[in-house]
């Protein structure tokens, strides 16, 4: 294990997130507020970021694997850990300020802040950028501006990338990560126009724009989404959300290669299934307990769905007073998850289909034990160590899950709300129900628990392996 390389590497990428500190300085000063907040955080980041690169080792072509775990996994960690910083200087506990930065570049959401709006708008737009840079990812980021990183970046391209398989859309991938990074930024623009023309101001425009490409969740109110009481907003929101949610790969390919890659793809038509089966439902079960009549059913049922599929955690209405037959919905919805590099969390759509598609073949062959099926995804044969890796995701993923919900149960907290706590830290999702439903927070968690949940976001984001990886004996032993 080369430490120095590692060590250096980080560095960097400090000094990266350090320069993105200048942002919100510089939103805070139009608004009037002192940049003191913002300029120590950059000082410190800058300064750490000195001292971890100070005997960096240049990049080299032979990087083992395990530096670059330890690269994307500690380098996450270290974002989260000076993201944090500018929350401590505004009067957040250091936990708190750890639990909020942590939910931040996780895009996941869940907030411990009590008064959303008596914080400072620099502070805010910080808050809400961090699920930008997040979202496609500050890995992601760092290899599309670093040069020269060569198989040492492709490794931290696969060690970060949501999904069970890479997509490169060029040989080298840094191409890769500037087509993701541009396709990203430039469906950002797009959205931020449109909530603009919408009635939104250019700060509301800007900050919902940053968490809703991210699958993130985060808003400058308490009430979220709901405070705009905006059907237009309401739908621009949807319709993102519906893209982000989706392979980013697939949304460069529609415009440069072949216009009918999305409706060709399994996975986003599955997707797409999903969506329109778990809206149909909950718009029937809210018009049929009279909660809302059936337009309004329909509008917050799509919305709802959509941001919990997703792993948005946006809400438009607080979800956590409906029936429990559409809690339950939402609490199923939780665990599927966007697409394979989409921003989205979860356990990931083509895992699930492949699942599906694992079960039918196993029940085909009980009837006919010599038959060969093979398991084919948009029309190529998934190979058996990809659908192993998937069985073992899952696994893993659900044992995480029973554990950490376990833990929160002892820590004084109800079943559903350990449950859907759970879930929705390990999801990246943010709001679950009872005690920590929408118009809640996590802020009532005592110290341990939030640090718990600051683990399943952290593992959750990295889809698993990337961290619990580094709890075997195999991966240090020399």
């Amino acid at each position: 294990m080369n430490f120095k390389v590692v060590m250096g590497v980080l560095g960097t990428l400090l000094w990266l997130l350090g320069l993105l500190m200048l942002i919100p300085l510089f939103v805070g000063m139009y608004y009037g507020e002192s940049p003191q907040t913002f300029a120590i955080a950059f000082t410190i980041t800058m300064i750490a970021g000195t001292v971890f690169a100070f005997r960096i080792e240049p990049a080299k072509e032979d990087w083992e694997l395990k530096e670059s775990f330890m690269i994307v996994a500690f380098g996450w960690l270290a974002a989260a850990i000076f993201g944090a910083i500018p929350f401590v200087l505004e009067g957040m506990t250091p936990i708190n300020a750890f639990f909020e930065s942590m939910s931040g570049f996780t895009t996941t959401g869940a907030t411990v802040m009590v008064n959303i709006e008596s914080h400072s708008r620099g502070l805010l737009f910080w808050r809400s950028m961090t699920q930008w840079l997040g979202g496609m990812g500050i890995i992601m980021l760092f290899i599309a501006i670093l040069p020269k990183l060569g198989v040492a970046g492709r490794q931290m391209f696969r060690a970060e990338v949501p999904g069970p398989q890479e997509d490169k859309l060029r040989p080298r991938i840094r191409e890769t990560a500037k087509i993701l990074w541009m396709v990203y930024v430039a469906i950002s623009v797009v959205e931020c126009v449109a909530l603009y023309l919408a009635g939104l101001n250019l700060y509301d425009s800007v900050t919902h724009t940053f968490t809703t490409m991210a699958c993130g969740g985060f808003s400058p109110y308490a009430a979220g989404i709901a405070a705009f009481d905006n059907p237009v907003v309401e739908g621009i929101i949807c319709f993102f959300i519906f893209l982000a949610g989706a392979n980013f790969a697939l949304h460069y390919r529609m415009f440069y290669v072949d216009k009918g890659s999305l409706l060709k793809d399994d996975e986003f038509k599955f997707y797409t299934l999903i969506i329109v089966i778990a809206t149909t439902i909950l718009t029937l079960l809210l018009f049929k307990d009279r909660i809302y009549d059936l337009g309004n059913s329909f509008r917050y049922s799509v919305f709802q769905v959509l941001s919990i599929l997703t792993s948005t955690g946006y809400a438009s209405a607080d979800f956590n007073q409906w029936p429990d037959s559409g809690r339950m919905l939402l609490f199923i919805v939780m665990f599927f998850g966007g697409c394979a590099g989409s921003t989205g969390g979860g356990i990931k759509i083509v895992r699930i289909l492949l699942l599906l598609r694992y079960a039918n073949r196993e029940l085909f062959k009980a009837v006919h034990p010599k038959a060969v099926r093979i398991i084919r995804f948009n029309g190529k044969a998934v190979p058996d160590d990809v659908m192993h890796s998937i069985v073992s995701f899952v696994i893993i993923y659900f044992i995480i899950f029973f554990v950490s919900s376990g833990l929160l149960s002892m820590m004084g907290m109800d079943v559903f709300s350990s449950l859907s706590a759970s879930i929705a830290t390990l999801g990246n999702i943010g709001p679950a129900f009872n005690l920590f439903g929408p118009m809640a927070n996590y802020d009532l968690l005592p110290f341990m628990g939030k640090l718990l949940l600051v683990l399943n976001m952290w593992i959750g984001r990295l889809e698993v392996f990337t961290v619990m990886v580094m709890l075997t004996f195999a991966f240090w032993k020399k």
